[in-house]
């Protein structure tokens, strides 16, 4: 019997064993892929590692007369949600075979509705949060009604309604869950956090609000996420200071939010000359942050020391980050994606997507 009992843990443990390695295999066989849009309707996926386009899928029934706007892909990597047709309809697009498997439209007989850059999928890939300003189409003027949060069941398909719609904050450029769930963060004038069912408020972080001595409001335009690889929202931000001695000066920083402990943690280390658009935070070396504009700086965030900057060729509008932390991609404006090392900031090769320019579309990483 216990000759039996020994053999059955023996064989247990070699299980477990067994499936560990299996798992970490299946986490090493996935690549890091980065998904975004060329104009006017292009859907593009892009393997980090091969620096080369390798699916480029078009975007059904679309106007032709701008771009994609907001962009969101499911944790998995299956489909990728786009906001476009003039920014008043959002599809899903499987990114394997480049079917639309989902379609809501935002407006309606008599109402216009607009989504921009605030849209997220929920952790599980069930539910679509999207932010939407609709406007009511009198004969004679346009009436301005309050803005919303679009929830939808992923699975509705073609012709999807809004499961619920909470209330929301005017001019809100981002819309972020937390990883279990519990939170979904809208980034307005405060980034306010709401519960993700009923919409109720259920905490603040001060951004228009933010009181500190000797400091006025910050400002900031924030409208590229990329938040996934570190589950951390950051943003650059210019705010004025007035010293002791009545002297005013501008600086520059990072504001960021760590989305699974919702705690925040900010610095200034830039003067006001320098004008960073977009920012992410290293995955592995947490401490980094790296903005990019005209120029890619990379800064230590909990020292508010300026670490390393270059100048790109030209203007970019968007920079994401490896799942290994080594390597930094920065895109949007046209129709190239660069790649740089993040310990030197040496330029490392460039990867031209063929389809046309991305502009301001999010450029999004997932692992598949």
């Amino acid at each position: 019997m216990n000759n039996n009992k020994a053999t059955l843990r023996t064989a247990l443990a070699l299980g477990a064993v067994s499936l560990g390695m299996m798992s970490q295999l299946a986490l090493a066989a996935k690549k890091d892929y980065l998904v975004t849009a060329a104009r006017p309707d292009k859907v593009v996926v892009v393997d980090a590692a091969e620096r080369k386009v390798v699916n480029t899928f078009t975007i059904p029934n679309t106007a032709k007369g701008n771009s994609v706007a907001g962009l969101t892909v499911s944790r998995d990597g299956k489909v990728a949600y786009v906001v476009h047709n003039r920014w008043e309809t959002v599809s899903g697009i499987d990114l394997d075979t480049g079917k639309e498997v989902f379609r809501a439209e935002l407006s309606s007989p008599g109402i216009r509705g607009k989504a921009h850059f605030a849209i997220d999928v929920s952790p599980d890939g069930k539910e679509l949060a999207v932010h939407v300003s609709p406007t009511k189409l009198k004969l004679g003027e346009y009436e301005v009604q309050d803005p919303y949060i679009a929830v939808y069941d992923t699975s509705a398909g073609i012709g999807a309604e809004p499961l619920r719609k909470l209330p929301a904050p005017r001019r809100t450029t981002t819309l972020a869950y937390s990883p279990d769930y519990k939170r979904l963060y809208a980034y307005s004038w405060d980034m306010v956090v709401l519960d993700p069912q009923t919409g109720k408020q259920i905490g603040v972080h001060p951004w228009r609000s933010w009181k500190r001595e000797g400091y006025g409001e910050p400002d900031t335009l924030s409208v590229s996420p990329q938040f996934e690889q570190a589950n951390e929202f950051a943003t650059p931000y210019f705010i004025d200071y007035t010293d002791k001695n009545g002297k005013k000066v501008t600086k520059a920083g990072v504001w960021s939010l760590d989305l699974a402990k919702d705690k925040v943690r900010f610095s200034e280390f830039e003067g006001e000359l320098v004008m960073p658009f977009s920012t992410v935070i290293n995955p592995v070396r947490r401490n980094e942050a790296y903005t990019a504009y005209t120029q890619l700086t990379k800064n230590d965030i909990d020292t508010g020391k300026l670490i390393k900057r270059v100048d790109l060729d030209h203007t970019f509008y968007t920079v994401n980050v490896s799942s290994d932390g080594k390597e930094l991609y920065v895109g949007g404006t046209i129709n190239e994606i660069a790649v740089y090392d993040t310990e030197t900031l040496e330029k490392k090769d460039t990867i031209i997507i063929s389809e046309g320019d991305q502009v301001l579309s999010s450029m999004r990483m997932v692992q598949r």
